[in-house]
């Protein structure tokens, strides 16, 4: 009887051959992919410094609005100031909640802590309609008591400089949340235009009663003020709870999706049970893809490969799942609905 010769350990290199993907660009793309997460998170916590430029901002126009109201003693320009205290709590929140969001997935967060923005926007939102009561009550009572207004021109022009202030910062927030594709950011700066917007109000009521002398032209304009600030802030608050329910995402990018899918049904690959949602900057995107009974493992599989892979670069941000079935096993159409409706247990495949 023989005796085997025993085999030598396999060197580096050799396990390192064993191991290798059989695709030799398998693990630069694994690599690649990796990276890509690193700077999105990177990308995602950098957005802060956006929050206190914001939270400056509130405080420095705070203050301006605040003088401007102590030297004429309009209440159009002390709705200005309430709503900059606004501006500078949503501001707050923003950057609590944004560095929240930036938190990569974890154990109890699977999906990433994105969500955390809409709270932020909900909160603003909610302030912002808070402070539209106050704005109208001081008016009310103004309309019913009216005060003669001082030094008008100075006043004027302090709130000017604040409103110049409020415009920058929002442009900037603007074209931020737009790049990363967030809502904090995108409703700060919605927000802060409000405020632009109601200052340019506020200073042509005051103007009006300027040269009118009609006193109560600047609490009517005060009311105006607030039925805008209103209109803000229930839109703000529409677009929190639509996140937080998981609203499919907008028609534009669905119908981009439906198009990329389409252009695999025309190799009799079929498809159903596309559902998208949007957790913050996050998109997710589920879809069943169905192929011939006849196919491989492996040959569904790299479909699935290049399937996902299309639907990333369509899509920025998107976490996609895909789930192979067989076009000739019936049941693969027993789950296109939410809820599958419940089938007897079958057990494990037995061999033989």
């Amino acid at each position: 009887m023989g005796v085997t010769p025993l085999r030598a350990p396999p060197t580096q290199a050799e396990a390192a051959d064993r191991f290798a993907p059989a695709d030799p660009s398998a693990l630069g793309r694994c690599r690649h992919r990796v990276l890509g997460m690193t700077s999105h998170i990177m990308n995602r916590s950098s957005l802060t410094r956006f929050a206190w430029l914001s939270i400056a901002a509130a405080i420095l126009t705070i203050g301006l609005k605040a003088i401007a109201y102590l030297l004429t003693g309009s209440v159009g320009l002390l709705s200005d100031a309430l709503e900059s205290f606004v501006n500078l709590v949503g501001a707050a929140m923003a950057l609590a909640m944004l560095t929240i969001a930036a938190r990569p997935a974890d154990e109890e967060h699977v999906y990433g802590h994105g969500k955390a923005e809409y709270f932020s926007s909900g909160v603003e939102g909610t302030l912002i309609l808070v402070a539209a009561v106050s704005i109208g009550i001081v008016a009310i009572q103004r309309l019913i008591t009216p005060k003669p207004l001082e030094q008008i021109g100075l006043g004027i022009g302090v709130s000017i400089a604040a409103s110049l202030v409020n415009l920058a910062v929002a442009r900037t927030l603007l074209r931020a949340g737009k790049r990363y594709d967030s809502i904090t950011l995108e409703a700060n700066a919605q927000h802060l235009m409000t405020d632009v917007w109601t200052s340019v109000g506020v200073l042509a009521g005051v103007g009006a009663v300027a040269l009118t002398g009609w006193e109560r032209l600047d609490p009517i304009v005060a009311l105006v003020v607030a039925g805008n600030i209103v209109w803000s802030g229930v839109r703000i608050v529409r677009d929190s709870v639509l996140g937080l329910m998981d609203t499919a995402l907008p028609v534009e990018e669905q119908i981009r999706l439906q198009k990329l899918l389409e252009q695999y049904m025309k190799t009799g690959v079929e498809y159903h049970a596309l559902r998208t949602r949007q957790s913050g900057a996050r998109r997710f995107v589920s879809v069943h893809v169905l192929v011939p009974g006849i196919w491989t493992f492996l040959r569904g599989h790299q479909l699935l490969e290049r399937i996902e892979a299309d639907i990333r670069h369509a899509l920025p941000t998107v976490t996609v799942f895909t789930h192979l079935e067989s076009l000739n096993d019936p049941a693969s159409g027993d789950d296109m609905a939410l809820d599958r409706a419940d089938a007897p247990p079958v057990g494990p495949p037995t061999k033989g």
